[in-house]
């Protein structure tokens, strides 16, 4: 259900901001953990808009009913985008990536679980949940295809750049998740399956990594490149470990990483169109950059360097080697028995179309004989470590690089844009003026709902004008106690003209048969008077005004009050012969009524068919009460200490004289 999934998609989001934030005592924390939040969530709410256009487009939420009878139209491709927008931003794809390596200031274990491996597939396992039913739609595939291929090139390339051993894993995981983009956004059989089997492969290969650089953090002190060296012979069994995730990343058999990038490259070759080979080569040059940053991983973590002192590491407890040794064992394991879990991981891709019979019977296999995707896989290990056997020029051209385009100072410049304009909304709009506060949502009633029933009111053809003759004076009552609001000076006569409003009001629900709403509306009434009367006097017995206001600013005040009041009105009795729904259910209210042991459908209605808002309207009374008491209690206590403090003449300090008036 996708609404479902909405729901549990932002609780990873805010999981993320309090893992990533820890106790919010660093700065980098704080920062990176609402930068993810922000970008997240931003892609989670349009993506709900784009749940809503596409469920009350298919006529259900249900996600596999959608793609069974796929929907179609303009709200449909609009629905397509914002959900689009929702999985970029989760699985940290260009132009919002950024946020990805700037949560990497959370410890290793959550950057490994929840950045590299669970939290950030969420927009991955999206995709190819909707592939199926969106694939063919140029508005679904394109945008994927062309940002998961940047997102894989700019991933890669800044990950050779990278000093730090975590930052270089985290623009890694960025341009795999270009890569599984890639792959789900076609909607093919072969691409579906290469896809599968990528997400598998990284989840074990990132998750072994990631381990491996908080153990080497934790022995050494250290994760700068320049720092270490040495180390893979003081710690044999943690490179080792290291070797064989790295090997799967780069896609060197028999890993099962090799397996999945095959399979990648033998989908777009059999497209066979213009799509198919330029998708190709971008993925050949994405994994060039792969087998380079491996090789930089293991380079930086691992060997021993000229001109740097040699580490001397701490003792690794097992607790620390042997998950990571579980996880890296399990990708050359896999990759080995490739043909026997070959059916669960193939069994999402069987259920797409295939182009011809060739690609409908491939199967995952670390053999499929000498064909152009083995030679693409030797090309791209052979870019890759010629790429690094240049890693100074190459370290060299990435600082010289001016980027003009930031993505991170993109996201920057937009929240401090958003910034500057809430300062200036904020600044225009909270005046201090209550009237003015007053006049702004009246305003918003006017021009939003207001719009609408001008636009397309119907006037309920059965509403009388007058139900019961009573209605009329105590109509009168209202208006006429309203109208001398207004014009009141005094604060206590405004205060009963309030009341004489509240109480014409109870009055027209006794006349309409609802005494029990006619009860709590004169309680209620009743103690809020009760309660003005306590705090007026505190105050001085006129309203005061530093100047009298232009009748000019009178007359508009008097204008949009009485227009936002005819509307108001006016929407009452539309919308009161406005129902669409069939009355089921007030039927069942009325023929239910005498069971309930009521004598009219509203007490029924008040305390037993909804009970729960009678208990809401109950506690309101309550506090109310208890203000009202709390007022009377303090009055009286004021008053004898008064009465004391005279009696013994010390007077009443200056200090209490300003607080109690």
């Amino acid at each position: 259900d996708l609404l479902t999934l909405y729901v549990f998609w932002e609780l990873t989001s805010i999981a993320s901001f309090l893992l990533v934030g820890q106790s919010g005592l660093h700065r980098a924390n704080r920062r990176a953990a609402v930068q993810a939040l922000l970008v997240t969530v931003f892609g989670g709410l349009s993506m709900l808009l784009g749940f809503v256009l596409v469920g009350e487009s298919a006529g259900t939420y249900r996600i596999s009913e959608i793609v069974a009878a796929p929907p179609t139209g303009g709200a449909v491709t609009a629905g397509i985008v914002l959900i689009l927008l929702g999985a970029l931003t989760k699985s940290a794809q260009a132009p919002f990536h950024p946020w990805l390596p700037a949560a990497m200031a959370a410890p290793t274990p959550v950057s490994g679980y929840l950045h590299a491996a669970s939290m950030v597939k969420a927009g991955v396992f999206l995709v190819a949940r909707l592939s199926p039913a969106f694939a063919s739609s140029a508005e679904w595939w394109l945008p994927l295809v062309v940002l998961g291929l940047t997102t894989m090139l700019i991933g890669g390339w800044r990950a050779l750049g990278a000093t730090d051993l975590k930052r270089l894993l985290a623009f890694g995981t960025v341009s795999q998740l270009g890569f599984l983009m890639v792959l789900f956004a076609v909607g093919g059989r072969l691409a579906a399956v290469a896809g599968a089997a990528l997400l598998l492969a990284h989840g074990l290969f990132k998750a072994t990594l990631f381990l491996v650089v908080g153990t080497v953090d934790k022995v050494t002190g250290t994760r700068e490149c320049g720092s270490l060296s040495g180390l893979g012979r003081a710690m044999p069994g943690l490179a080792a470990a290291s070797v064989l995730a790295a090997a799967s990343m780069a896609g060197i058999p028999p890993l099962l990483g090799f397996i999945a990038k095959e399979a990648a490259f033998e989908a777009f070759q059999l497209e066979g169109d213009a799509r198919g080979w330029i998708v190709l080569a971008g993925l050949v040059v994405g994994s060039i950059l792969t087998v380079a940053y491996s090789a930089r991983f293991l380079w930086g973590a691992f060997a021993t360097k000229p001109g740097v002192d040699v580490v001397a590491p701490k003792k690794a407890s097992p607790g620390l080697v042997v998950p990571l040794w579980i996880t890296s064992l399990a990708g050359l394991v896999l990759g080995l028995i490739a043909p026997l879990v070959a059916p669960l991981i193939e069994a999402y891709g069987n259920g797409l179309p295939s182009r011809d019979a060739e690609e409908a019977g491939y199967h995952l296999a670390l053999w499929h004989g000498w064909n152009l995707a083995l030679a693409l896989s030797g090309v791209a290990l052979l870019g890759g470590l010629l790429l690094h056997a240049g890693r100074r020029q190459v370290e060299a051209l990435t600082r010289a690089l001016h980027h003009p385009v930031s993505a991170q100072r993109g996201y920057e410049l937009v929240v401090s844009g958003i910034e500057r304009v809430a300062v200036l909304v904020t600044g225009r709009l909270q005046a201090g003026s209550l009237p003015f506060y007053l006049a702004a949502v009246l305003l918003m009633v006017l021009a939003l709902p207001g719009v609408g029933l001008v636009a397309g009111w119907a006037w309920p053809a059965d509403a009388p004008v007058v139900h019961q003759w009573m209605q009329i004076p105590l109509g009168i009552v209202v208006v006429v106690a309203a109208l001398a609001l207004v014009r009141a000076h005094r604060r206590f006569t405004a205060v009963l003209l309030v009341g004489a409003v509240g109480y014409g009001i109870g009055g027209l629900f006794i006349v309409d048969g609802a005494p029990d709403l006619a009860l709590a509306q004169f309680l209620v009434e009743t103690l809020a008077v009760v309660a003005f009367v306590f705090v007026l006097r505190r105050l001085p017995a006129h309203f005061t005004e530093r100047r009298r206001p232009r009748r000019s600013v009178q007359i508009r005040k008097g204008i949009l009050a009485s227009v936002a009041g005819i509307t108001v009105a006016v929407f009452g009795l539309v919308l009161s012969g406005a129902r669409t729904a069939p009355t089921t259910a007030s039927d069942e209210f009325v023929r239910l009524a005498p069971e309930a042991g009521a004598t009219n459908v509203i007490s029924a209605i008040l305390v037993d068919f909804r009970a729960l808002d009678t208990v809401g309207e109950i506690t309101v009374l309550l506090v109310a009460a208890a203000g009202t008491a709390s007022l009377v209690l303090a009055t009286r206590y004021d008053r004898r200490r008064k009465s004391r403090v005279t009696r013994s003449g010390s007077g009443t300090p200056d200090h209490e004289k300003e607080v109690l008036g």
